[in-house]
């Protein structure tokens, strides 16, 4: 039987769009092309923006929530409370932006928000970020990471602060635990009133528009300037909030005071630490400690790295045997000299037969950190475990004795921490964890030590928003110089303390340079976890050594006051110049890029100079670290007159000078009318209850004023009101010739100086 032919296949009508992707609502057109027919599929429109409704929350502070924002944010984790008192005596404030410019979006499970950005406006924040301060055009990716300077888009750093600070004199806060993508004035979009001209970059004419005819000599932008600031995050909603000014520096005060006020350290916390090798022993550590005082050299707190635990990577949090056979008499005898240890810690536990990992087994995320278990510290139960655990181990030995801890490894790199997909046992995810986890570990510690009404100061590798009122220092395994300085000045405009670190050195002046650095930073200490440098071990500068941390004691008056402004009215302690009065910086020239094939085919500008290597430390001292190598650097000094801090001369006003410092001075400069007081020579700062005569330098030809701080310096009393400002001034008498004169508080509170020694600085030469 003959085969039949199978019947021929049926043609198919074509269809152009049967590749277009499925998951969004269409409408069905049939159009007809010849005798092909075709679908015509059109996208639904896109998700309209919503304009937000502001509420002021505290005077000054307005705040929206787009979506439905997570009860997780970094405002929550922190867990500040608003010093709502000394915001209402700030300047009052109406909500500083035009509030139909700001939209609001939600689609497909993200948030956006844009922000307005004008032709003159620059912005600074957006986290401490180590190679420049100024934001414009640029992309960022805010997430809790390890700084590395080689990454194309910035942002994920130890302290990524989703806060912007603009030159209009306010600040915006993204209050969101997941990672944040910003742009700044970039991506001009399509619904803008105003956008940058069409360049043919062949020609270099502006296109014809409307409005008239092409123009010549205009110059092709690869980044042409967009009209907004704008956010991406995903999560189904974003709280925001904008602290009005009406400066700048007023806007970062409400943020901080917002935040729960600045962090006030005890006294000693300010004078100088020292970290010791990983494996030190009990012994080897109090015989350092002696060496110290056998240089000279200013000593109150020493660091135990490591070796101080039986097991660490993962940490075991109980004392090593061996190295440590009786920790408490260890800690009695540091006590006994004065001098106070910071113990280091990462806080992922293990091995599984250690007491602790057992207790926070339960409360464990789905992944191990070097084979150990990430507690959720979002749920009280674990912190409370943790807590309990640090007190009864290791603070119940000599509460006298310790002064804080060192939390590390809470940043990244994201091959060290867990993944974003982890699980915690409180529902939330690897990614929230990751930005709030150096949080919840601050938050956990401070309390510890606040129970006990002692006072502390510690370390920590990640932070993020809200931390102002805890007192941890930020710190990295980088060891570029300028990248430090420049991270100093960052960490003003994000309500954080950031310290550059002096570690191993391999020749004099590289100590020493560093050394006189980190004594005008928040926290001066060397870090001797893997060398056996000590601070003498270059014999050429040790006496410069000792004289930059023995004025760094001397100091603290100064530096204590200024930290009593970051507490009760949020001025932070680093003001980078941008934040100061009168700063007119360099107009930067503008150039064409020099065209590559391959390194620069856009002709991109060079990037604009920005001051980021000087910043004011306080009220009056202007700090201009110098490099190692460097002979000479420029200086930029703000409006009014200025002084060297070391002669009193006259440096300049307003204007930029060169510096020639000789290798014994950091340049330091003092503005007119200062007021600078200072102790004696000590090798440990005074102890509660102890009474020191105290000099007060004047500078310059101004009057002087000042109100000088005081408390304790130990205890959390000061919050009860046990403290006074008191009033210094300097003026002249009716010979011409300067006076100083004492105004007790009018509360009663006496302070801990006694007699008072007025040199006149300027005067003298």
């Amino acid at each position: 039987m003959p085969r039949r032919r199978p019947p021929p296949p049926q043609r198919r009508s074509l269809n152009i769009f049967d590749f277009i992707l499925k998951d969004v609502k269409k409408t069905l057109l049939v159009a007809t092309l010849g005798s092909i027919p075709f679908a015509l599929e059109v996208p639904a429109a896109v998700p309209s923006p919503v304009t937000p409704v502001w509420n002021e929350v505290a005077p000054g502070v307005w705040k929206t929530t787009i979506g439905k924002a997570d009860s997780l944010t970094l405002l929550s984790a922190a867990g500040g409370n608003p010093l709502r008192d000394a915001l209402a005596q700030m300047p009052e404030a109406t909500f500083p932006l035009d509030p139909t410019e700001i939209e609001g979006r939600n689609f497909n499970g993200k948030t956006a928000v844009r922000f307005p950005l004008e032709g003159n406006e620059d912005i600074y924040g957006l986290g401490v970020d180590f190679s420049s301060v100024r934001r414009n055009g640029g992309v960022f990716q805010l997430h809790v990471d390890h700084w590395d300077s080689k990454r194309a888009i910035t942002g994920r750093t130890h302290a990524p602060v989703p806060l912007y600070v603009s030159t209009k004199g306010f600040a915006v806060l993204f209050d969101t635990a997941h990672y944040l993508n910003v742009t700044v004035g970039h991506g001009v979009r399509l619904a803008a009133g105003e956008k940058p001209p069409v360049v043919d970059r062949t020609t270099n004419k502006i296109m014809p528009s409307t409005q008239g005819g092409e123009r010549v000599n205009a110059q092709w932008e690869a980044h042409p300037r967009s009209d907004s600031i704008e956010v991406l995050a995903d999560t189904n909603g974003i709280d925001v909030y904008v602290f009005a000014g009406p400066s700048p520096l007023d806007a970062v005060r409400r943020y901080n005071l917002y935040s729960g006020g600045g962090a006030l350290p005890p006294k000693w916390g300010l004078g100088y630490q020292n970290r010791f090798r990983t494996n030190y022993t009990a012994a080897r550590a109090l015989a350092d400690i002696a060496e110290f005082k056998q240089h000279g050299i200013p000593l109150d707190m020493v660091g135990l790295e490591p070796g101080w635990m039986d097991h660490a990577y993962p940490c075991s949090f109980e004392w090593d045997k061996t190295r440590f056979p009786d920790p408490k008499g260890f800690l009695d005898q540091l006590a006994a000299s004065g001098v106070r240890a910071n113990l280091w810690f990462n806080p992922y536990v293990g091995p599984p037969s250690t007491p602790l990992y057992q207790k926070l087994l339960p409360y464990a995320g789905t992944h191990l950190v070097w084979n150990g278990i990430v507690p959720d510290y979002t749920l009280p139960e674990a912190r409370t475990i943790f807590a309990d655990h640090l007190k009864r181990t290791v603070i119940d030995l000599n509460p006298a004795a310790i002064g804080g801890f060192k939390i590390d490894e809470v940043d990244g790199f994201d091959k060290y921490l867990w993944p974003d997909s982890a699980i915690f046992p409180s529902g939330r995810d690897g990614e929230q964890l990751r930005q709030t986890y150096g949080l919840l570990l601050q938050k956990t510690v401070f309390y510890v030590f606040h129970q006990l009404n002692r006072r502390t100061i510690g370390q920590v590798r990640g932070t993020n928003a809200g931390a102002s009122p805890y007192p941890f220092v930020i710190y990295n395994d980088n060891y570029d110089f300028n990248e430090y300085i420049t991270a100093v000045s960052n960490s003003g405009f994000a309500g954080v303390l950031w310290s550059p670190e002096v570690r191993g050195s391999d020749n004099g002046e590289d100590m020493l340079r560093r050394t006189q650095a980190v004594c005008f930073s928040p926290l001066a200490l060397y870090n001797g976890w893997a060398s056996d440098e000590k601070l003498w071990s270059h014999a050429e500068v040790t006496d410069y050594i000792r004289d930059a941390i023995v004025m760094r004691g001397r100091l603290l008056p100064y530096f204590y006051n200024t930290f009593a402004q970051y507490h009760y009215e949020g001025t932070p302690p680093i003001r980078p110049m941008q934040l100061v009065a009168g700063v007119t910086a360099e107009a930067p020239e503008v150039k064409v890029g020099q065209l590559d094939a391959t390194a620069n085919p856009y002709e991109v500008p060079p990037a604009a100079r920005e001051v980021k290597d000087q910043y004011l430390f306080g009220d009056s001292l202007l700090v201009a670290p110098i490099a190692p190598g460097v002979k000479t650097r420029k200086v930029l000094l703000p409006a009014g007159k200025w002084y060297d801090f070391y002669t009193g001369k006259f440096a300049g006003a307003n204007e930029t000078i060169e510096v020639k410092p000789p290798l014994d001075h950091i340049p330091v400069f003092v503005k007119d009318g200062a007021l600078i007081p200072m102790i004696e020579p000590r090798l440990r700062t005074p102890n509660a209850g102890e009474t020191v005569a105290l000099e007060v330098r004047h500078y310059g030809e101004a009057n002087g004023k000042l109100r000088l701080y005081d408390d304790d310096g130990e205890t959390f009393n000061y919050e009860n009101g046990d403290y006074c400002w008191t009033g210094l001034s300097v003026t002249k008498n009716s010979t011409g010739k300067w006076v100083g004169a004492v105004t007790p508080d009018s509360n009663g509170k006496k302070w801990s100086y006694g007699d008072v020694k007025w040199t006149f600085m300027t005067e003298t030469l």
